[in-house]
């Protein structure tokens, strides 16, 4: 039996899919307002349950049953207001799985996030080895994630089985409208903006593929970057824009355009009561310039990424045709 926690999301569900057509059997946990996507409902391997992973006695019985434990549950955001459950959520959700996992022996992959990792000082491509560093402005979301990843090595230390991944922006087909879906979203409507910045991305069949493969592994203790492709915002939006047949973008967004649309962002939500489309936090990570290695994933498992024109092309293809 395998234990899956936020089996309802991007990446939960597409893991889902993968482990039951490997005729796996699996607890999925979810929120009890999550909605479970119509291709796994009907599947007899999966055992839905509603469960708060901030509550340590609802989870035991469920962590009790499994032999693995996927732990891909997180509450992101980078709104104000969410701060606080963005922290409680991923920090003591995580700190809950651990401490089960290490009381009843069982082996834990974790779904952690680049935003863990430091910064290589060098101007070169993030690894593994670079640390993390508080910075005065950083996000509560990258705060939170890690704290989370801090609570598993806690945890290692313990003797936890455990093994962590480290995902870029993870893109690709799937049951959930949020997250990366956004950026199409953007340049189907005409965006004509694109921010300065550059960033790794992922395909969600990537991650969840070798998830399995390192889980089924002998490795233990180690964590692993899961990028395919680091790109420029521009290019990644203009590529898009092709594909869509769509203009491209052509105005730079500067940090001083984006520190004004923020705040008009904010000004807009309290007259009409929506969360802000863009926050502080949101427009630091555009115009930041993001690269990241994956260099040790390749070579440990043998793995080839899915190429990111494929996965651009496949999305486009999907949703917007």
């Amino acid at each position: 039996m395998i234990l899956v926690t936020g089996g309802t999301g991007f990446l939960g569900s597409t893991l889902l899919q993968y482990l039951i057509d490997e005729g796996r059997s699996v607890i999925a946990l979810k929120r009890t307002s999550s909605t479970i996507p119509d291709p796994l409902k009907s599947s007899s391997l999966i055992q839905w349950v509603d469960a708060d992973i901030t509550d340590y006695f609802a989870l035991e019985e469920f962590v009790c049953k499994a032999e693995q434990v996927y732990h891909c549950a997180a509450k992101i955001s980078y709104q104000k207001e969410d701060a606080t459950e963005v922290l409680r959520t991923n920090i003591e959700g995580t700190k809950n799985i651990v401490n089960l996992c290490l009381e009843h022996q069982k082996r834990l992959l974790h779904v952690s996030s680049i935003a863990a990792l430091g910064i290589n000082k060098k101007g070169l491509p993030v690894t593994e080895k670079d640390k993390w560093e508080h910075q005065p402005k950083i996000s509560k979301y990258s705060l939170a994630k890690y704290e989370s990843e801090m609570e598993v090595w806690r945890g290692i230390a313990e003797g936890l089985d455990a093994v962590i991944v480290n995902p870029s922006v993870i893109m690709g087909i799937g049951w959930s409208e949020k997250g990366s879906r956004a950026i199409f979203n953007l340049v189907n409507k005409g965006n004509k903006i694109y921010p300065l910045g550059s960033v790794g991305i992922v395909d969600v069949s990537d991650v969840a593929k070798i998830m399995i493969l390192l889980m089924n592994s002998n490795i233990t203790g180690e964590r692993f970057i899961l990028n395919t492709e680091n790109i420029s915002n521009q290019e990644l939006l203009t590529k898009i824009s092709v594909l869509m047949d769509k203009p491209a973008p052509t105005i730079k967004a500067t940090p001083m355009l984006l520190s004004i649309a923020w705040r008009a962002a904010k000004l807009a939500s309290i007259f009409n009561g929506k969360k802000p489309a863009i926050t502080a936090e949101s427009a630091r990570a555009a115009n930041s310039k993001l690269e990241y290695d994956n260099s040790k994933v390749r070579e440990r498992l043998g793995y080839t990424f899915k190429p990111l024109d494929q996965t651009l092309k496949e999305v486009c293809d999907a949703y917007y045709v």
